[in-house]
């Protein structure tokens, strides 16, 4: 399969992940990553599908994630390229796969940032639609908050993008304001 499309990704991601919390999250990193991807001027749909299907194998594997990772994949279809992407994204945690594409540094850092996010709209009457950058940044400051979000992660990650926080926090949160309804973010209004 030369390129997956979100409704294939979705359909193998069924296969793998069926609790609610993980199926949001992969929404979640999957409207991140589009986002990103309109950033560097590459394919959203195709980043989209790896955002989708990075956490695969957490479901089942949570201590042994990505370890399970590449061969079912493979046997969807799933390009040689996507695999590699996805098992960067836990690169020095329970992966050797360095990031180095910006698809990869893009995943490795949205994949936490986008949990933060999702709390700092979760506590706002109207969600994302109105989630402004310097309201995102000081829940991003208050440690507590979001408080198993890895930061230092995050951090290490916009370094290798070569970007500072807030730029990548902008690009996500658009990202994400763009599926408040089907992310749930969208608030009471």
């Amino acid at each position: 399969m030369e390129k997956l499309t979100l409704d294939e990704a979705k359909r193998i991601n069924a296969t793998a992940v069926h609790e609610d919390h993980l199926i949001l999250h992969a929404a979640n990193v999957s409207a991140a990553m589009g986002a990103m991807a309109e950033h560097f001027g590459e394919d959203r749909e195709h980043w989209e599908v790896v955002g989708y299907l990075h956490d695969f194998d957490y479901e089942a594997y949570p201590d042994e994630h990505l370890a399970h990772t590449e061969e079912p994949l493979r046997a969807f279809g799933v390009p040689e390229e996507d695999i590699r992407a996805i098992l960067s994204h836990g690169w020095e945690i329970c992966s050797d796969v360095e990031p180095v594409t910006p698809m990869e540094k893009s995943l490795y850092t949205v994949d936490e940032l986008t949990g933060i996010v999702q709390a700092a709209a979760r506590m706002r009457p109207m969600g994302i639609t109105d989630l402004e950058l310097k309201s995102f940044m000081k829940k991003w400051k208050d440690k507590k908050f979001a408080a198993k979000c890895d930061r230092e992660l995050i951090l290490k990650g916009c370094a290798l993008l070569g970007m500072d926080i807030s730029e990548v926090a902008a690009i996500v949160i658009e990202g994400m304001r763009a599926h408040a309804d089907e992310l749930g973010l969208a608030g009471q209004g």
